[in-house]
């Protein structure tokens, strides 16, 4: 198993690699957090209910560099078994703001957000619903007492984890389209470190495509239809990010010499392929 083409630094599951320029730890100076039901902010919920699903708390608009954990990994107050919900209130010193769209997330009002509730809240900029996939994703990190569910501290970390990647993703954007094309996506993957070979930008273009249009080289896409012009969504466009970066490392952790050529057995083979998100 081989790799001809040199790879990203480390950090945390998700987490961007460390000072590339022009990509994470630098969003655009223009970026403006958009507010839920003025244009469609991604990971806003739809029309109709309270709050401001696109805009990030007040104490949460600091740069990508200045966070003190990694995108991937909530600190660690995050995830503790306390519950909170609209009858006992929100814990002390939380955001007023961030707490309402928690509570109107909370359908059941238990004080934990399953992966239902979260799938009905998180939309994309065209207020397409997330990717399953990505939800369980996010499920995955975010749920770090491993309870299934999201509790409120956990869900702070989760909305954060979001906001820094529409920096991202609308950096990228260029076209301001809302989606990332091929060669967005391949600007952005080289300013994380990887530069992956034509080939394979190609297959990981029509693995995350969200549209039955093909992609440029003919093949048909292998995502969801959503209709519109053929491109990644946000939802999509990070977990794409994540699987690359969490392959990426576990071949790393064989290229003991940097070399770009590993040599491993087939269980291994499986747990690396296996172990993405």
């Amino acid at each position: 198993m081989s790799n001809q083409y040199s790879y990203g630094g480390g950090g945390g599951h998700g987490a961007p690699p460390p000072g590339q320029q022009g990509g994470y730890g630098q969003p655009p100076p223009h970026q403006q957090h958009q507010q839920y039901g003025g244009g469609g902010g991604y990971g806003a919920p739809p029309p109709g209910q309270q709050g401001g699903y696109g805009a990030p708390p007040p104490q949460q608009q600091s740069g990508y560099g200045q966070q003190q954990s990694s995108y991937g990994a909530p600190p660690q107050n995050y995830g503790r078994p306390q519950v909170y919900n609209a009858s006992t209130g929100p814990p002390a010193g939380a955001d007023p703001q961030l707490w309402q769209w928690f509570i109107a997330v909370d359908r059941d009002r238990s004080g934990q957000i399953n992966a239902q509730e979260l799938s009905q809240a998180l939309v994309n900029g065209d207020w397409t619903p997330f990717d399953l996939d990505t939800v369980k994703m996010l499920m995955s990190v975010f749920d770090v007492d491993r309870s299934g569910q999201i509790s409120f501290n956990e869900f702070a970390g989760l909305w954060k984890y979001i906001q820094d990647w529409q920096g991202v993703f609308r950096h990228f954007d260029q076209d301001r389209s809302g989606s990332i094309d091929q060669g967005e996506l391949a600007n952005a993957l080289q300013s994380f470190g990887y530069r992956l070979s034509p080939k394979l930008l190609h297959i990981v273009t029509q693995k995350y495509i969200t549209s039955d249009a093909a992609a440029p080289g003919g093949m048909p896409s292998s995502g969801p239809v959503r209709g519109g012009a053929p491109g990644i969504t946000f939802d999509r466009f990070v977990r794409a990010c994540v699987v690359i970066k969490t392959l990426t490392e576990s071949f790393q952790r064989h290229d003991t010499q940097r070399s770009g050529w590993v040599q491993i057995n087939y269980d291994t083979f499986m747990e690396m392929c296996l172990s993405a998100p």
